[in-house]
């Protein structure tokens, strides 16, 4: 089972909780026992798990990259969007999760984030679910 969840971004550099929906995926496969794919399809936007109980986290990262690859620097790519090509290919493109009686094995303080690097955009992320 493969389905897609829509992200509306605001800002240029942005992580978004997408936990809820990616568990309301699972969910509806009704998959208890197996291993929930989330792919990006994008090359300047990932998905990464961190700590999301406390907004800070998510808050240090964001200003951690942009500190470590900023905006505006010598990039030879004409589009103006290098930094975003090179926050992703860190970041990465995917994660995958066990399954267990029905629920995301997330650890107690982890969720799932897709990673905005050049927005604002409308953006899609790809969830597959496999198992029994």
């Amino acid at each position: 089972m493969i389905k897609s969840i829509n992200v509306k971004t605001r800002s240029r550099t942005e992580f978004v909780n997408i936990t809820p929906e990616v568990q309301a995926i699972v969910t509806e496969s009704g998959i208890n026992s197996g291993v929930c794919h989330i792919y990006v399809p994008h090359t300047t936007a990932g998905v990464t798990i961190n700590e999301g109980a406390d907004p800070s986290v998510v808050t240090d990262i964001v200003s951690s990259l942009n500190r470590l690859i900023p905006h505006k620097a010598n990039y030879l790519h004409m589009e103006g969007n290098s930094d975003a090509h090179i926050k992703t290919s860190l970041v990465g493109s995917s994660e995958s999760v066990i399954i267990d009686k029905g629920r995301l094995l997330l650890g107690t303080w982890q969720a799932i984030f897709f990673c905005e690097f050049d927005g604002a955009r409308n953006r899609q992320v790809n969830v597959k679910v496999m198992g029994e």
